[in-house]
Order: C-alpha cells, then structure tokens, then sequence
C-alpha cells in the first residue's frame, strides 16, 4: 500500500505584494455574485469600450523631458518618428515647484528631472514642429499645473489650433502630492480652488481636455500596495468630485473629463485584477453616491506606467523583461494609455536606444502578441475574479476607514494615508533584507563584475543658457501689459474670479511660471506639512 505525502512546496504561504493569500487552484465556488457584464457595460469590469483594442489599441506614450525646451523637442521628434502616438512631457523640480531658472532654489536643479519651462517662448520651442492639433500630450504637472496647460493653450493657438480642438491631460492631482510626492505649492484649499478653477474653464473652452489625471502612480513608488494604491486614488478622486461640486458644478459637466494615473508591478495577476476592480468601483461611486446620469461620468479611464521603482541598476538590461511583464499586465488589465520605462533609468535619464526599446516593447505586445485582438481575454478566469472581489473588499474597508476620519483631506491632513504607506514600504523593504522576498541580481541571482551601461548626462552649460533666456525675456517684454496682467490675476484669487482665466492672459503676456505662482502664493500661502 502506498503511503500518501503532502507535496513539498517551495514556500510556506502564497500570497499577492498586497498580502492577499493565493490558493492552489480556484474553482467557480471562489467568484463570489454574478459574472461581470461585457466590456462597455456598467460597471465596466471588463472594460470601458464594448470592442476595447479590437477597434483602437492603446495610446503608446513615452514619458521624456530633460534640459532646455530645444533637447526635449528634438527626443519627442525622435520618438513620434519611431511609431509613438502621444507626448508625455516631464518637467524638471523648479517648473514642477513655481520657481524660474534663474531662482536661488532653482540652482543646480533646471532641466535635471525634466524639461525647464519658464515662458511661452520656452514652450514654444518646446512644441516647434508639432502640430497641436495632431498629437495627444500628457503633462506630469501639478501645483502649476493651470500655469502650464495655459502654455500650451497660449501656443496652439498661435499655431492655428483653437483651444476646443486641444486634447490631451493634466495631472493636476495635488492631493498625491501631499500624500507621496511633495511637489506642492498652496494649501490644500487654495490647491483645490485653482483645481477646481481648471474644471470650469476647460469645460468652457477646452473641453477634449482631461482636467486631472488622478494618480496612484506616485502613491505606489512611495511603497504602497495595490490595495492602498486603487482605496488612496479613488478617495483622492471623491475628493475632487466633492470639491467641484461645491463650486456648483454638475457632476455630468465635468466627471466625463476625469482621468486616473495607476503604477504597474511584476505581480502579474494581482496587477490585472487591480485595474478591473478600480474600474468596478468607480463605476458604483459616480453613480451611487454622486447621481451621475451619464456613462461617460462612470467610466475610470486611465494611463498607466510602469513601475520605477521596481528597476535596479544592477543587471539593467533585466529591467526590459520587468518592463514587458508589467506592459502586457496593464494592457491585459485594460488600460488607454501606457508608457514603458526604459532599462537604464536607474541609472539616469534614459538614452535614445533605450528609450525607443521601451517604445518597441508596446509595439510588440500591440501588434505581434496577439493579446489586442481579444476583448477581455481573463474573463471567466477564477483566480483573477477572485481576486478582483477580494480587492474591491479590502478598498471598501479603506474607504470606511476614510470616511471616519472625515474624508480624504482631512485623513491627508491627519497622516493617516501617509503612515499606512510607510507601514508597507518598511515591510516591503524588510521582505527583501530577509530574503523572503526575491529581487533578481540584488539579493539573488547576483553578479560579482558586470559590464557598464552608457549614461545620459545633461550639460551643466544648459542650466546656464536657461537662465540667460529667461533674464534676456524679461528686459524684451511689454512691461506695463505684463504688469496688467499680473494685477488681474491677483484681483481674481483675491476674490471669488476663475483664475485660470487671467493666467492664461498672463502667459499671453509673457509672464513667467514662477511670477504667476508667487501671485497666488501671495495669496494662498504655501504649505508646510506638520512635523
């Protein structure tokens, strides 16, 4: 008689980065409800479009900005000539924070992290050779970003394109920013009138533009979850509706221009079902608690990228795997927009191969690996609707965690999200220091020599160039016309006025990103977090 063994497993529980305990096989008594409705249905588990990438595949975005303007438009010339469809421009810390080039805090920093924006003539050499009205742009930008998307207003129209044929994305998710990131001006009220300012304007006059881009992104590279990182972005996104509609508007006018920004990781089906879950409730939230009428308000549309901070500088060619295991993951999860990082960027910025083997990566997963072609290719699945549900529990007991503590603001404002990231980014980091968790050529897999990887470096000279362009712009312009137009934008934030209104004009008038922030710093005052 054979004796029968329990097989030896290679470790002594499964689960999911986000602790969720991974059975040995699923079965149909492990999908909890009814079976999600088809892509294009309510609640659009599935998908937001009934045909998904059978009628379009996704917008392949590259990510890039560095140094001046000029460096930045030749890359993005680069790369629409290599087959990519959209812009994605990274702005360098002193853009991000309101200060020109030529600010003492600005020193050592401009054009570092991303392109240096201090006029519309800076964006204008920025876009040289771009037809606006032929390209989709994101702009990673956030405390300036009225300041910004006023720019690029300011510069289709003089290249012929009128503001309501303008399409493309703002980040605009201050909130993140307090939360993760830090790349913030005001306080949060004054953050969320000139948020909320930007709803009303582009619903005026540019309205195929996405006024926020509410993003998770960021929420995960501080050391998130996948659960922290769908409960935090779509509490952020409460946030927003809440606030906008405070301002009197109609939850129909505005929520259909609403776009989400999520991370992706190495954890495959974890990833895949945690972009069906976010879609799911928040599909529920906009019509439940906030009574829109309009599926267009229902549908979470969002780009994603993937992971920084899961690429190593040790091994870097390995991150192009990481990179395509995380890109099939988003499109496989849905996605509208991707942008793939490139293998060297933990090294610095990224190379010209490098960036279009990141590029090429997108291509082949869209046009050679068969994925695209069907609608929702893990429908039915047992472990992904699982684990979609599981998901969706764990974000609704973050939400009445949030709700408790009065709402998202008031939680931000607490720390509570920030302590809950910091919880698992140690963990995380523990896992690893133990070996518990693996991380190929950093704890395991390690090479004693490996060869060197050319580097992108930015030429010091640029940041002098910079700042000899922005001291030459001012002593050219109309001085009383940029006077005038600073005055009323102060009157506006002063008042109950639409700033983005008179920012606009501003730019017009050639007045600087970092003129135009310390009016409504004079106004709004700056943030300092509670130590």
């Amino acid at each position: 008689m054979t004796e029968s063994r329990t097989p030896k497993l290679r470790k002594q529980r499964f689960a999911t980065d986000a602790d969720i305990e991974i059975k040995g096989g699923y079965t149909p008594g492990d999908v909890p409800g009814e079976p999600a409705p088809s892509a294009g249905t309510f609640p659009f588990t599935r998908g937001v479009q009934p045909t998904m990438y059978r009628g379009q595949l996704w917008t392949m975005r590259q990510y890039a900005g560095f140094g001046t303007a000029a460096e930045s438009n030749r890359r993005y010339k680069y790369l629409l000539a290599q087959g990519g469809k959209g812009l994605s421009v990274a702005f360098d810390l002193p853009t991000q924070m309101g200060r020109d080039s030529d600010h003492p805090m600005a020193r050592g920093e401009v054009g570092r992290v991303g392109v240096a924006i201090d006029s519309i003539e800076d964006m204008r050499v920025l876009f040289d050779g771009i037809p606006l009205k032929d390209v989709s742009t994101s702009m990673t930008i956030n405390a300036t970003a009225a300041t910004l998307l006023a720019l690029y207003v300011a510069v289709g129209e003089e290249q012929g394109t009128p503001a309501a044929e303008l399409r493309g994305t703002i980040q605009n998710d201050i909130l993140k920013e307090y939360i993760a990131r830090g790349t913030y001006i005001y306080p949060p009220t004054g953050s969320m009138r000139v948020i909320t300012d930007t709803f009303t304007y582009c619903a005026k006059h540019v309205p195929q533009w996405n006024t926020v881009s509410i993003s998770g992104y960021h929420i995960r590279e501080a050391g998130s979850d996948a659960v922290q990182e769908v409960a935090f972005t779509l509490a952020n996104g409460i946030a927003y509706v809440e606030a906008a509609l405070a301002a009197g508007l109609d939850v129909d006018d505005f929520a259909p221009r609403l776009s989400f920004f999520f991370n992706v990781h190495n954890n495959f089906i974890e990833e895949v079902s945690k972009f069906r879950a976010a879609r799911a409730l928040w599909a529920r939230i906009m019509r439940d608690r906030f009574g829109s009428k309009n599926p267009k308000s229902q549908m979470l549309r969002f780009h994603s990228q993937t992971a920084g901070v899961t690429l190593q500088a040790q091994q870097p060619l390995v991150n192009v795997v990481r990179v395509t295991i995380q890109a099939l993951a988003s499109v496989l999860g849905g996605t509208q927009s991707l942008h793939t990082n490139s293998y060297d960027e933990a090294l610095g910025l990224p190379t010209e191969e490098a960036a279009r083997i990141a590029l090429r990566t997108q291509q082949v997963i869209g046009h050679e690996s068969g994925v695209a072609d069907f609608i929702d290719p893990f429908a039915g699945s047992y472990a992904v609707e699982a684990l979609t549900a599981e998901i969706e529990k764990r974000v609704g007991e973050y939400f009445e965690k949030l709700e408790k503590l009065g709402g998202m603001v008031k939680a931000i404002e607490q720390g509570f999200p920030q302590r809950e990231i910091e919880r698992r980014a140690y963990e995380h980091q523990r896992a690893v220091e133990r070996n518990e968790r693996i991380v190929v050529g950093v704890n395991e897999f390690v090479m004693a020599e490996e060869e060197p990887v050319t580097v992108a470096k930015v030429d010091p000279q640029l940041e002098v160039d910079q700042v000899s362009r922005v001291v030459a712009m001012r002593a050219r312009r109309n001085a009383a016309e940029h006077t005038r137009a600073l005055q009323a934008l102060d009157d506006a934030a002063a008042g109950t006025g639409n700033v983005v209104e008179p920012i606009v004009g501003a730019v017009k008038a050639m007045a600087t990103v970092g003129e135009i922030a310390d009016v409504l710093r004079k106004r709004f005052g700056e943030y300092h977090p509670a130590t």
